[in-house]
């Protein structure tokens, strides 16, 4: 299934992201499907609000712009020569330290008993199937308890 959306891309971010004090940034348009995600998958079936969407979405963009998940590739950001970017703003490293610190402290105010269900899915990109099972739950609980934990993560980010 396709379920194509344009958003704005800003500094590595997509979707919703503000560019950093220190002046205006280039934005450019790209085109995502948002049926690859799980939650995703959640959203175009109208299992999730978008006010719990938009919570997951800023979630795993902390989680990628902090650099969390394991690299495959070459990062190609950095310049040979030494030079800096036209990008200016914040330092990668200390957008990435930036990012890590609201993913945690997202992650603690979630709490213990839904955090689990809530990186397998936003984060990790585990279908709800899969983390049902490896959390040892019945089937179907998970929907139940990702949706609790996404209406605390949207309380977090102050989301109506």
């Amino acid at each position: 299934m396709r379920d194509l959306v344009e958003r704005d891309f800003v500094e590595g971010v997509v979707g919703g992201a503000r560019a950093p004090s220190g002046g205006a940034k280039a934005r450019r348009s790209v085109t995502l499907n948002q049926a690859e995600s799980p939650l995703g998958w959640l959203r175009a079936r109208g299992l999730v609000d978008a006010r719990q969407f938009e919570a997951g979405e800023r979630l795993r963009g902390d989680y990628e712009m902090a650099a969390l998940p394991a690299r495959i590739t070459m990062a190609w950001s950095e310049r040979v020569d030494g030079a800096r970017g036209a990008g200016g703003g914040l330092d990668p490293t200390l957008a990435q330290i930036a990012a890590k610190r609201r993913f945690d402290a997202a992650i603690d105010a979630v709490g213990k008993g839904l955090r689990d269900v809530l990186w397998r899915v936003i984060c990790a990109g585990e279908a709800l199937p899969v983390a049902e099972k490896a959390l040892g739950w019945p089937q179907r609980a998970g929907r139940l308890v990702l949706t609790l934990a996404l209406d605390r993560l949207a309380d977090f980010y102050g989301l109506r």
